[in-house]
């Protein structure tokens, strides 16, 4: 069984909205929770690194994207239960804000279809639950420090 699955406590991960122009980076998951649903490029922190490289390595590996963090946006929590109210997944994320340097982004094992969608349109996406939200306080975020 996995580790990530029924954890004895939280696993600390990360997570980058990149944005390019008005446009930010959104990876579809391959794996539960969320599976199939569009998210922010980011994944668990391994022990001694620092939450900056995290988020900046998750994104090389999962999409081939470079960046730049610009800010700390939010923390998200994820917390699914199963029949029985255990929690069969629990994460806490950190979520950042970058802009863009270099890469296209490129579709992985861990991220699916991977694209670029305008700010305006990311309620349209078929999303995380907190996708939307943490994508536009992310933008106010970027666009208050230019």
């Amino acid at each position: 069984m996995s580790d990530r699955l029924y954890p004895s406590r939280p696993i600390l991960a990360v997570s980058v909205a990149v944005f390019r122009g008005a446009e930010v980076l959104l990876a579809a998951r391959t794996r539960p929770p969320a599976e199939n649903l569009f998210s922010l490029p980011g994944g668990v922190v391994e022990a001694g690194e620092s939450l900056h490289e995290a988020a900046l390595r998750e994104l090389r590996e999962e999409v081939d994207v470079s960046a730049r963090i610009v800010a700390f946006n939010d923390h998200v929590e994820i917390v699914e239960r199963d029949d029985d109210g255990r929690a069969r997944h629990h994460f806490v994320v950190a979520s950042f804000v970058a802009r863009w340097s270099a890469g296209e982004g490129t579709p992985g094992p861990e991220a699916g279809a991977v694209r670029w969608v305008a700010v305006r349109d990311i309620g349209a996406v078929s999303g995380t639950p907190q996708l939307a939200p943490i994508v536009r306080r992310a933008f106010a975020l970027l666009e208050a420090r230019e």
